[in-house]
């Protein structure tokens, strides 16, 4: 599986509002060929994105993802907390980002973020999306286990990617007992299980670097790709 070397995280990184189309766009715009998101569950299962389980550090909202139907998500404003200019940002689903990547040829990284206790529901709603509308430019990939289990069971072929923050011993286990092709860990650790990882042929991709130079260190050392909040310090040519 071939990634961008570059990939803008939680949609645009720190250059607007997370987990955004505003964000998408301003990535695209940048010349960036990939971006990263996370997909959670509203309280009537359709998958939408946010990071956190909770809403009040990212949205104009108060409590739990998981307890707010789409319809009451949909009225919240995302994107006054990152800045004025971006009042009145909607919560998107994740439908809506998976089309607004197709148009604007945006690889895509789909992190299935679960709520606690909604693991194998939300890696198996995210994966009945992904066959009906995505074109499977891109990687799932999770912290979850069960989810991405789950994700498989309905999507079986799609590549997939165990995410972790230091790699353990077993990685390489882990990975072909869930089925996934690529590793994804902490830019703290990336240096080293590279060539570990590329001497089986296993990508690594790493998160979250805002440094160039870190950035292109990792890169040069043969991970496949950096996940940043700062797309900005690379040009179009090099991402």
């Amino acid at each position: 599986m071939i990634y961008p070397r570059i990939v803008a995280h939680r949609c645009g990184g720190a250059l607007a509002p997370e987990n955004t189309l505003a964000g998408l766009r301003i990535a695209a715009r940048l010349g960036c060929r990939g971006v990263e998101f996370d997909a959670m569950l509203s309280a009537d299962g359709v998958p939408v994105l946010i990071h956190d389980e909770t809403l009040e550090r990212t949205t104009d909202g108060r409590g739990e993802v998981a307890g707010h139907s789409l319809a009451e998500l949909r009225r919240l404003d995302a994107g006054s907390r990152h800045a004025p200019a971006f009042r009145g940002e909607p919560l998107p689903t994740l439908e809506e980002a998976l089309r607004l990547c197709e148009d604007r040829g945006l690889w895509a990284n789909v992190e299935i973020k679960p709520s606690a206790g909604r693991e194998r529901e939300t890696g198996t709603a995210v994966a009945r999306l992904l066959a009906s509308c995505w074109n499977g430019h891109g990687v799932v990939s999770s912290f979850s286990e069960p989810a991405l289990q789950a994700a498989r069971t309905c999507l079986p072929e799609a590549p997939f990617a165990l995410l972790v923050a230091a790699p353990p011993d077993d990685w390489l286990f882990r990975l072909r007992r869930l089925g996934c092709v690529a590793l994804h860990c902490s830019a703290d650790h990336g240096l080293a299980v590279a060539a570990q990882a590329a001497a089986v042929g296993v990508p690594v991709a790493c998160y979250t670097t805002n440094d160039r130079n870190e950035g292109e260190r990792l890169l040069a050392a043969g991970v496949a790709a950096v996940c940043t909040d700062r797309p900005d310090l690379w040009r179009p040519e090099e991402m």
